[in-house]
């Protein structure tokens, strides 16, 4: 795959009960990798609470939210960054609604209406705009560099100088 535009990144996570049932996941994978995505950094690790009470600050005040600050610190989830062009829109439109009935209605084949469970439950996440990728990247994998990014992975990346790593689950560059 290759490309002129700048690739886009995008957080996404597998929340705690799509990591656990290896058939959603395997499935949540397929997806990604079928609309076009390179993997470019793939993590699995139990969220903190810490981690968790910083990437959902912004529900503090929202009667969900002690019950979304347990689930996610429940057990593993997987993070990856993914990048391609448009990448939070076709992430975001893959995902489907929030809410995991609505979705079920009005999105069939969307990843939370196959995979979610409820509202909290509801299979993945993914960021709403560049500055949230910035910010939820930074909580979640902090070691990740969009500087690095930009400047040497970006536009190999972009021309296709990678390959992929089924058994971790990324993209990783030629040598």
């Amino acid at each position: 795959m290759t490309s002129v535009k700048r690739l886009q990144l995008t957080l996404a996570i597998m929340k705690p009960h799509v990591v656990s049932c290896p058939f959603s996941l395997l499935d949540i994978r397929r997806t990604i990798l079928d609309n076009g995505f390179y993997v470019v950094r793939s993590v699995r690790q139990t969220i903190q609470l810490e981690q968790a009470e910083r990437f959902y600050s912004e529900h503090k005040t929202k009667f969900f939210y002690n019950r979304l600050i347990t689930f996610m610190t429940s057990g593993p989830s997987e993070a990856y960054i993914l990048a391609r062009e448009d990448a939070i829109a076709v992430w975001r439109r893959l995902m489907g609604p929030t809410k995991v009935f609505q979705s079920q209605l009005s999105h069939p084949d969307c990843i939370r209406a196959r995979h979610g469970l409820t509202d909290t439950r509801n299979a993945t996440h993914g960021s709403d705009s560049d500055e949230s990728v910035r910010k939820e990247v930074n909580i979640m994998i902090p070691q990740f560099s969009f500087e690095h990014w930009n400047q040497i992975e970006e536009p190999l990346f972009r021309n296709g100088k990678v390959q992929f790593n089924k058994d971790q689950f990324i993209h990783v560059l030629h040598s």
